[in-house]
């Protein structure tokens, strides 16, 4: 990986990670546009610039993320990240067998599009305008909608946010509470990717498997390089996110993912 590669990687990851389009099927179709040979790296950066992602959300949020008298708040994100931690790593190796199959997570992509097409007329009148309104039942419920996003392509933005349409949000709250629960989730899914598989999976030894990955200082900056990216880019497009969300609905993001989906296919089945 050169350090143009790993820029535009960063960035797709930054627009992508909070918006309803699958940031792990941007990335995959990316790295595989650029014709990057899927090393251990590779997948270790992929996860990690998401890092740089939470960051974001945590910087555009910092009073609530730091409103310890709001104990409730945490409680919420604590139970609602239970059914992704259980699941995710149930079904750990079959997620990662399907994240190298293009024509699946294409499909994915066309699939969620046109489900996003109708989302706006199904889920009508809501009733919660925050989190504080929330209760800990309609969080954990949020949670296992999240978990949807297990199948590459789907999207865990465009999974949590309908879960909560469903819980009577509004789009606006169903979309910060999907960007805080990403925090947990990715932090989660960030630690397990790079410190236990990555790092240790060819040894025991957690730095003997670092040093293998990392392997020279270039390594490093890229990893520095591609978080501080990710996380300037995400704090664009959250804040962006829901303006356009609020003006326009989940068709725009639906018809988007239509187009992608289909123009991916016919690449990947024809060309590639």
């Amino acid at each position: 990986m050169n350090t143009i590669q790993a820029i535009i990687l960063a960035i797709i990851e930054g627009l992508t990670e909070f918006l309803p389009i699958s940031s792990t099927a941007h990335m995959g179709f990316a790295a595989n546009l650029m014709g990057m040979q899927e090393t251990e790296f590779l997948k270790m950066f992929q996860v990690s610039i998401q890092f740089g992602a939470i960051l974001a959300v945590v910087a555009a949020y910092w009073k609530k993320f730091f409103n310890f008298s709001n104990l409730k708040f945490y409680y919420k994100l604590g139970f609602a990240v239970l059914p992704a931690l259980g699941l995710g790593f149930l079904f750990d190796d079959k997620i990662e067998a399907i994240l190298g199959n293009q024509i699946a997570i294409s499909s994915m992509l066309v699939l969620g599009g046109i489900v996003l097409l109708f989302v706006d007329n199904w889920f009508k009148n809501p009733v919660v305008h925050d989190e504080k309104e929330m209760s800990i039942k309609k969080a954990v419920i949020i949670g296992f909608w999240q978990c949807l996003a297990m199948m590459p392509g789907t999207s865990r933005s465009a999974a949590s946010i309908i879960g909560g349409m469903t819980q009577k949000l509004t789009r606006k709250a169903a979309a910060e509470f999907s960007f805080f629960l990403a925090v947990p989730t990715m932090l989660a899914v960030t630690v397990y990717s790079v410190f236990v598989k990555t790092w240790g999976k060819e040894t025991l030894n957690p730095m003997k498997g670092y040093k293998m990955i990392m392997a020279d200082n270039h390594h490093i900056l890229l990893f520095f390089l591609g978080n501080i990216i990710a996380f300037i880019v995400a704090l664009i497009a959250i804040k962006s996110f829901i303006s356009l969300l609020n003006k326009y609905g989940f068709k725009p993001w639906g018809w988007y993912r239509i187009i992608v989906g289909i123009t991916l296919l016919v690449y990947f089945y024809f060309f590639n």
